[in-house]
């Protein structure tokens, strides 16, 4: 890139210093306007990378504040991306006006680009986090093992001397080790916000000068240990989070991994010249080395080779090609050379989709996040109002200050929501890896919610329980004269059905005969001259027969009978398995398709699926549906082509696969790749699995709540098992949504 992109963390609770430059210069924040998108109906759209994202608190504030903004329409943050997407009219509002005010917020913000990303998904904040968890962890046990003297009974000048001593282990290392909390905590409240870590912020500073106090004095007790230990345990959760949403930045890694950087275009002269990816045009025609993955969307004209096509059709075994193949983005050619035309460049490309699926997994608000983000909101000026109440209550009943500042330490750091804020996140964090790893992707949150929820699942029949590749079962017998007429016929026309008979004639070695005219009639058939006869193949009422049951193509040539090629369309290999696994989970099952009877009750029988609708419009599988949700059915609908749209649309949830129609990945809550249908059943699972650890982490965090803050009220614990406790309920938290990375 020319341009440079400097990303820096002046704030924000993940702030750990993280600093990562892609390029040598800054780049200024008004030409940030060209890195917005036209997002239709006169709207636009941007993604800009803030880093210093970290918890619930900062997704709400950036949320609400932008959203504040004149001319944006929305704003969503993903936290494991620590990226936002602005959608805004850029006739009332500006990409800058949105830099600015983040900026105003605390959150240094730079137009998100891949180079950059990689920079950051070098890991710098989990060395950092690292680093700093390194010296707390060092800092606690040495202090820990001077306390252990002076619990033992040390008394007097021994004692001073070991706090003193304590003082200039663990003041350093508070100071150092803090930081990622105390950066965050000032910035909140620089823009006058409460987050997680301004509580716990001031209990570090609370027991840090209380114990320095009590030492200058020669006190009897000081909580040096308490306060690096808090920050000891405080950085052990918060790199378990880290690296639980690793997972989820590590697939946008291995997207963004699949782009190639450069292109090489053949001129109209025929030479060939590099060319940026970004300056690709559809149109153009590049070449493709071996070892070289394709730079864009288009069909083979020249070439033959083996294709790593595993993005698109989840089978590692490489695919043979040749002209006429269509390939996408990101795709490795493994043997010999390509000249591809491009039909689609950038964000048009299916590579780009998969991985704004993938990106967007986090943005959708679920009603889990919903609870979270209201309880967090009330929970911080909470916590804070509890600890006044606590120190004050304290010093009115024994006129102690420094018991009543210890017991308010205690309170603050207890009482810290931390696992109420990872409660949701971590588990939508390690459930979209999971998907991911099998090919599964998850457009936002609240799709996965509504999956766990399904109890019917609604299948289109063609393309999605079959392959969508009809297959010829019947026709004349070998060596009939039919066979190099309709070979000619079904060779100049693309229907699916004259593609497959072509196919056929092929493999049996009929050469097609010369034609010496030839027209296709959309919607009947193709017709031509052989000689002087004239030759017809399509539609049963276009060539003059009555219409059967059967997807059949028939051939009439001149006022000759008429004969048939049947065809039928291949049930998915796992179908049946896939069908027996959901009827065991106490799942409803129906086929809605537009396919005659005879083929649909072909496939029911096959599937054993009793619900089998056949002729159906696109309203009738809408109204259907709607019928079933009036009747308290959650239906889940898995369909691939332009007439399923308006039913997975309004579906409770859905699915479609990856090359299923542009219109219908759109409208699918989750898009899977493949040629098997288990994926459905795996995202079934993973979405029950994750919805009960996110009640699970509720429930944790509620019941710590319940029993900590009594006791904290109450005196009983000092600020060191307060940080223990705090401590342990989020990385309970957080180890409890790892389960389901390990989950079966």
């Amino acid at each position: 890139m020319r341009d440079a992109a400097t990303i820096s963390v002046p704030g924000g609770c993940c702030s750990a210093g993280l600093a990562a430059t892609v390029a040598s210069e800054r780049l200024p924040r008004q030409d940030a306007e060209r890195w917005a998108r036209v997002a239709g109906g006169g709207t636009a759209s941007v993604d800009l990378m803030v880093p210093a994202i970290r918890c619930a608190a900062c997704m709400t504030a950036i949320e609400t504040e932008l959203g504040r903004l004149a001319g944006v329409i929305s704003a969503r943050v993903n936290l494991s991306m620590r990226r936002v997407r602005v959608l805004y009219d850029p006739a009332a509002g500006s990409v800058a006006a949105v830099m600015a005010r983040l900026t105003e917020l605390g959150y240094e913000a730079r137009p998100f680009d891949a180079t950059a990303m990689a920079e950051i998904d070098r890991d710098s904040v989990g060395r950092d986090l690292l680093a700093r968890l390194a010296v707390a962890g060092f800092a606690a046990m040495n202090v820990m093992l001077l306390s252990v003297s002076v619990w033992s009974g040390a008394e007097a000048a021994t004692r001073d001397l070991l706090h003193w001593v304590s003082a200039l282990i663990a003041l350093p290392a508070m100071a150092f080790s803090g930081v990622p909390f105390f950066r965050s905590g000032l910035a909140a409240l620089a823009t006058r916000r409460l987050n997680m870590d301004v509580p716990i912020s001031l209990a570090v500073v609370l027991s840090a000068g209380t114990s320095l106090y009590e030492t200058i004095h020669g006190g009897e007790y000081a909580y040096f240990d308490a306060g690096i230990s808090l920050i000891f345990f405080l950085l052990i959760g918060r790199y378990l989070d880290h690296r639980t949403r690793a997972s989820a930045r590590s697939a946008a890694a291995e997207l963004t991994a699949l782009s190639a950087r450069a292109a090489t275009v053949i001129g109209p002269d025929g030479v060939p010249m590099m060319v940026a990816i970004e300056d690709l045009a559809p149109g153009a025609l590049v070449e493709v080395a071996p070892g070289e993955r394709v730079p864009a969307d288009g069909r083979i004209e020249t070439g033959t080779s083996d294709l790593d096509r595993s993005m698109v059709t989840g089978e590692a075994s490489p695919e043979p090609v040749g002209p006429g193949a269509e390939v996408h983005a990101g795709m490795l050619n493994l043997s010999g050379p390509l000249r591809v035309r491009v039909t689609a460049t950038g964000e048009a490309t299916l590579l780009a989709e998969i991985a704004r699926m993938v990106d967007s997994a986090e943005r959708g608000r679920t009603q889990y996040d919903r609870w979270a983000d209201r309880a967090a909101r009330i929970y911080a000026p909470g916590v804070h109002l509890v600890a006044v109440a606590a120190f004050l209550g304290w010093l009115f009943a024994t006129g102690d200050w420094r018991l009543a500042v210890t017991i308010a330490t205690a309170v603050l750091i207890i009482t810290c929501p931390c696992a109420l804020g990872l409660a949701v996140p971590a588990v939508h964090a390690v459930a979209g890896g999971r998907l991911f790893r099998r090919g599964i992707f998850l457009k936002d949150g609240s799709a996965l919610e509504r999956l766990a929820g399904v109890d019917m699942v609604v299948f289109d029949k063609t393309g999605t329980l079959t392959e969508g590749r009809p297959v010829l079962i019947s026709g004349p017998t070998h060596g009939d004269p039919a066979w190099p007429m309709a070979a000619a016929l079904a060779g100049a026309s693309r229907h699916p059905l004259s593609r497959a008979l072509a196919e056929a004639a092929e493999a049996r070695g009929s050469a097609p005969a010369s034609l010496d005219w030839v027209r296709e009639v959309p919607g009947s058939g193709i017709e031509g001259y052989i000689g002087a006869g004239r030759v017809r193949l399509g539609r049963a009422e276009w060539v003059g027969v009555e219409r059967g049951e059967a997807t059949a193509v028939w051939l009439r040539v001149g006022d000759a009978d008429p004969v048939e090629f049947t065809f039928e369309d291949v049930v998915r290999s796992d179908a049946v398995a896939v069908c027996d696994a959901l009827r065991a989970r106490g799942i409803g099952l129906a086929i809605f398709s537009g396919d005659a009877a005879g083929p649909v009750a072909r496939v029911a029988a096959a599937t054993g699926i009793a619900d089998a609708r056949f002729a159906m419009t696109p309203a009738d599988k809408l109204a259907a549906l709607e019928r079933l949700a009036r009747d308290g059915r959650r239906v889940l609908m898995v369909g691939d082509g332009i007439n399923d749209a308006p039913a997975l649309a309004a579906a409770h949830a859905s699915m479609s696969p990856v090359a299923a129609s542009d219109v219908s990945r759109a409208a699918a809550g989750l898009v899977f790749t493949g040629e098997r249908l288990e994926p459905v059943v795996f995202a079934l699972e993973t979405a029950r699995m994750a919805r009960a650890r996110a009640l699970e982490n509720f429930g944790l965090a509620a019941a710590y709540n319940a029993v900590a803050i009594p006791v904290a009220l109450m005196g009983l614990v000092t600020p060191l098992i307060a940080a223990l406790a705090m401590s342990g309920s989020s990385i309970a938290v957080t180890l409890n949504a790892l389960r389901l990375r390990r989950a079966r």
